[in-house]
């Protein structure tokens, strides 16, 4: 059995017992439910696909731990005048243990 969440903007796949990284929500160990489930695959091969959200359907996780992904760096970069910089960015993250789904 799994679903697709949408959270920050993004989808995701998940499945009990895996951790999955989001992006940054909730304080580690906080119970986390996401309701916005797109996508319900059950374990007899239905496959429930909702408009836009498929109905009664949750997904129940706890938040393992905070951290931040490896840094990219960002160059700009303008010819003629001399403008160049270059930073870098971390983005935060949350890794959630997918505890049930349900629906």
């Amino acid at each position: 059995m799994y679903a697709v969440v949408e959270t920050g903007g993004k989808q995701y796949r998940m499945a009990p017992g895996e951790v999955v990284r989001v992006e940054k929500i909730g304080t580690p160990g906080e119970e986390i439910v996401f309701e916005e489930v797109l996508l319900l695959v059950r374990d007899d091969g239905t496959v429930a696909v909702g408009s836009p959200f498929v109905q009664g359907a949750k997904v129940r996780g706890k938040v393992a731990e905070h951290g931040k992904a490896r840094k990219i760096l960002v160059f700009k970069y303008k010819p003629k005048v001399n403008y160049r910089r270059r930073y870098g960015h971390r983005q935060p993250y949350a890794e959630v243990r997918v505890e049930a789904i349900e629906g």
